[in-house]
């Protein structure tokens, strides 16, 4: 019979005790959702506080009394043209920076993680956040009325690209700005999917007797279109949502419902109709809502193939 020591009984208790409440150096534990406190301060106050304020504004008139008299004003042709203009626009941009972008990342594909590759990732972080002002003049000083590149059409080759009009301050002329940073962002959000792709798949593929077409046909493909069709929704809802290109490089009109909504706030014509952004805020919200939702879908049938 062995008889067990009243203090290594003692010490044996303590040593059992849970410790999840206590750091390696013997202090409490911080809960880890006090760090959550920060992002969700800037949730709070710079998205859903500034959302719910527009949105509140398209459900009163200039009394400050409730009418829905601004929600009726969707229905108005005009607007119902400005939402399908920019939807138009938003999946025109999103489809072909989306097939260029993943034309990019197939060929980044075959690059060892080296300069070429760093090189291409670290360009593209910049060019998908390079917009607005900045964007509009350096496509005004390019193909702009008078740019270096439409001069050097005209004289060198006599081709006039504005026979038809000014297009480029016009909806036409928002597709290449739209496209420039659609692509990079593409790379971005494609490129860890095309990484996911195991090379035992292919050689696998080879062992069986399969081809190079058979492989993308059977395997590449079906694995890689959820990712495709995420990245795909996020370029539509980035155009869809973009607004400082558009108001700098098309500064007349009201196109777009984002410049539709700058000119109910800012329009000298208008006067009395600035609730009227808070019900057009509405009806974008509505829309991205869905085109996250569907995002949300396809990323977690995407993921699977990710871990």
């Amino acid at each position: 019979m062995t008889v067990v020591a009243p203090a290594a009984l003692a010490a044996g208790t303590e040593s059992d005790a849970p410790t999840s409440s206590r750091r390696p150096g013997g202090r409490p534990g911080i809960p880890a959702a006090l760090g959550l406190v920060p992002f969700a301060a800037y949730v709070l106050c710079f998205l859903a506080l500034p959302t719910l304020l527009a949105v509140a504004s398209g459900f009163v008139d200039d009394d400050g009394s409730f009418t829905l008299a601004n929600l009726a004003a969707l229905g108005d042709p005009v607007i119902l043209q400005t939402f399908a203009n920019s939807a138009w626009l938003s999946a025109l941009t999103a489809v072909v920076g989306a097939v260029i972008g993943a034309l990019a990342c197939y060929a980044l594909l075959g690059l060892e993680h080296g300069r070429i590759r760093s090189l291409v990732d670290a360009a593209s972080g910049v060019l998908a956040q390079f917009g607005g002002v900045m964007l509009a003049f350096a496509f005004i000083a390019t193909i702009g009325l008078q740019g270096l590149v439409t001069l050097w059409l005209r004289d060198t080759f006599d081709i006039d690209i504005f026979a038809e009009g000014a297009w480029i301050y016009g909806l036409p002329g928002l597709i290449l700005p739209y496209v420039y940073f659609q692509v990079p962002l593409m790379i971005i959000t494609f490129m860890p999917a095309m990484g996911a792709l195991k090379p035992q798949w292919a050689e696998a593929n080879l062992t069986l007797g399969g081809t190079r077409a058979g492989f993308w046909r059977h395997v590449g493909v079906p694995v890689l279109a959820p990712s495709f069709l995420a990245s795909l929704l996020l370029l539509f809802a980035n155009a869809f949502s973009s607004y400082a290109t558009a108001a700098a490089l098309a500064s007349q009109g009201s196109q777009i419902v984002p410049l539709q909504i700058r000119t109910a706030l800012t329009s000298e014509t208008m006067l009395g109709r600035e609730n009227l952004a808070g019900a057009l805020a509405l009806g974008m919200i509505l829309v991205m809502a869905v085109t996250m939702w569907l995002y949300s879908i396809v990323q977690r049938r995407a993921a699977r193939w990710q871990r």
